[in-house]
């Protein structure tokens, strides 16, 4: 009897020692495992769990996928067993609609996941189920298959993976040796192991979601976020047959924040159309470019719901009423929430929007720098840009303070005119001594006045002075060299224009809204709107400027704000130069 006593104890050790050693290999395999670019997480538990599960699943999952996470929910899957489970049709109702919202709305805190929910086994109210069996191609075929189903052991079962693999591999299109992980999330519930509290199953509800043939929505859909992913997915889960989808561009893009930054109409329609057919290929998807508030949904006799948030309510209504006017039944107008940015910056949107993904830009390298020209080895020049009360000068001043050598061209500009100067006597030459003052000075207001509105004469003046600027700007870089700087700004506001990029490694340019550029010029020079205004539409536009610059800033906001963006810009620079 002892015998069997002790016997019972030593199984029981070796078991929890087993345990315990299991838990650790789990936890050294995740951290340890390379990441992967795509991955695939089949989501198991039932839905009354898994909402409160969401974060910490979330978690694991992006420490080993490093793009696009695909998720597959599929509560109640078990991967234990004879048998080799299948992919059955889970009902779109309200319960999995929110779970869908809260699970795009939890994945912002990763910004670097682009993650997709698939729609392709939600069933809505009114299609008739099909035979599921065949294999979906997906845009970015996971590497990895990750789950959130728990072994009663805790460990990376063989069995278990090599279901959960054929399972993944039987619905998706999945990379070669793809690679399973058993998730083991670290749930931090307060009680019931994850069951909801009786009030929260009381607000659960489990009603079929209301289904249309045909469904519209619209937007900038601006580097797709999980905002917007949110809208579609929605859309899709009411649509039966047709999603319209309108895409803004030209005039509804002019009062965008940062409008400068907006991906090209037709990127913009690639990334969405890549994430439809993604998320649900079952659907024929119409996209088309919005010139308007309306497009074809105040015209379009199939369409039978509209998907609007609450920001954008009155344009549904708006859509009704023409609708009514052009002899069409109203649409049904499903309105969804906006999902809020947990790390949203004081000086962006409250809510996950394309503007707040703008802001974000700012300061951050947007292109491979280019290898300059002229620039010594040891010394990396920043080609300073922006138009006319765009707050170029107080991103300089910023510069300086953090060690930048400051070069100002405009100023430079103003030197050479000085009598003895080196274009002194070929611009008295080629406009007339007319521009001279009684002092013998070139009268700059008088000389502008001969070349504004002139393009040959403003060509002619240029032609003058460029090269020569030039060859100044290459003493300056030369005389940072020598006083071991590792940092020169070439500050110039016709940097672009002059052809001085061949100077720089990179191009930084500061944009403003146009009315703000407006009013400060109105106050800094004491002239009339309307002269601020041809003063502008005379220079580079913003969008061209953006177009060739690998840096971005803006100054519409609080000093504050503009000296915490070019601080981040000088810091990703030192991790840039830091990495050469």
């Amino acid at each position: 009897m002892l015998h069997c006593i002790k016997f019972v104890c030593f199984l029981s050790l070796t078991f929890a020692s087993l345990f315990f050693c299991t838990t650790i290999w789990v936890c050294c395999l995740l951290s340890s495992m390379s990441v992967f670019r795509s991955g695939l997480l089949v989501l198991t538990s039932p839905l009354s769990k898994l909402s409160l599960r969401l974060v910490p699943i979330l978690t694991s999952a992006a420490r080993l996928v490093q793009d696009t996470l695909y998720i597959h929910l599929q509560p109640g899957l078990s991967l234990t067993g004879s048998a080799q489970p299948r992919s059955t049709y889970v009902p779109a109702t309200s319960e999995v609609y929110s779970l869908i919202n809260k699970l795009y709305a939890d994945a912002g805190i990763h910004r670097h996941l682009d993650v997709r929910v698939l729609l392709t086994n939600i069933l809505n109210q009114g299609t008739s189920p099909p035979v599921l069996g065949s294999v979906q191609n997906l845009s970015q075929p996971p590497e990895v298959v990750l789950t959130d189903f728990e072994t009663r052991d805790g460990g990376q079962s063989n069995p278990v993976k090599q279901r959960l693999e054929r399972y993944a591999t039987s619905c998706y299109s999945c990379r070669p040796n793809l690679i399973s992980v058993l998730l083991y999330p670290e749930y931090e519930l307060e009680s019931n192991d994850g069951e909801l509290s009786p009030q929260q199953e009381a607000s659960v509800k489990e009603e079929p979601l209301q289904s249309y043939s045909d469904v519209v929505v619209a937007g900038t859909f601006d580097r797709l976020h999980n905002g917007h992913k949110i809208l579609l997915s929605v859309s899709c889960m009411l649509a039966e047959n047709r999603l319209l989808v309108g895409v803004s561009d030209k005039d509804l893009l002019e009062n965008k924040l940062l409008k400068e930054l907006i991906l090209p109409f037709e990127q913009r329609v690639t990334q969405l159309s890549e994430f439809l057919v993604d998320i649900k290929p079952s659907l024929l998807y119409d996209i088309f470019p919005l010139f308007d508030y309306f497009g074809p949904s105040i015209t379009d006799s199939d369409l039978k719901c509209i998907v609007v948030s609450k920001e954008t309510l009155k344009g549904g209504l708006a859509v009704n009423k023409k609708r009514v006017e052009n002899g069409l039944p109203e649409l049904t107008i499903h309105t969804i929430q906006l999902a809020t940015d947990p790390q949203r910056a004081r000086y962006e949107e409250e809510k996950i929007s394309s503007s707040s993904m703008r802001c974000r830009l700012l300061g951050t390298l947007l292109r491979p720098p280019r290898k300059g020209l002229f620039p010594p080895p040891h010394l990396y020049v920043i080609g300073l840009t922006g138009g006319s009360g765009s707050g170029k000068s107080s991103i300089a001043q910023h510069l300086v303070r953090l060690g930048a050598f400051h070069v100002d061209l405009d100023h430079l500009g103003h030197d050479i005119y000085m009598p003895g100067g080196p274009v002194f006597e070929q611009v008295v030459e080629a406009f007339g001594t007319d521009i001279l003052k009684e002092d013998g000075t070139i009268n700059r207001q008088a000389l502008g006045a001969k070349v504004f509105g002139d393009q040959e004469q403003l060509k002619t003046l240029n032609s003058i002075m460029w090269p020569v600027m030039a060859q100044m700007a290459k003493e300056k870089i030369e005389e940072a060299a020598a006083q071991g700087k590792s940092v020169c700004v070439l500050d110039g506001a016709v940097l672009l224009e002059a052809g001085w990029t061949d100077l720089v490694n990179e191009v930084w340019t500061v944009i403003i809204p146009e009315d703000e550029a407006i009013r400060r010029i109105v106050t800094r020079d004491g002239i009339s709107e309307e002269v601020a205004r041809l003063r502008l539409q005379s220079q580079m536009p913003n969008t061209q400027r953006v177009k060739q610059s690998h840096v971005v800033l803006c100054t519409m906001w609080e000093p504050e704000v503009t000296r915490e963006l070019t601080e981040k810009a000088w810091a990703l620079l030192q991790k840039r130069l830091k990495a050469k």
